[in-house]
């Protein structure tokens, strides 16, 4: 049977654990039109990227 070579210390252990939960969104404000979007995207709202028109938004 398979058996651990070492004891895994309560410190490795609860490290492993701890990583679970979600970070929250980045949001950035838009140069264009100010709405919030995600960082390094094209803006939903105006279409805008790096201050630049690259998607038409009707």
């Amino acid at each position: 049977m398979a058996v651990p070579k070492r004891k895994t210390s309560k410190a490795r252990r609860n490290k492993r654990q701890a990583n679970w939960k979600l970070s929250p969104l980045n949001l950035v404000k838009c140069s264009k039109c100010g709405e919030l979007m995600m960082p390094h995207r094209v803006c939903k709202a105006c279409g805008s990227y790096a201050n630049r028109v690259v998607v038409k938004v009707d």
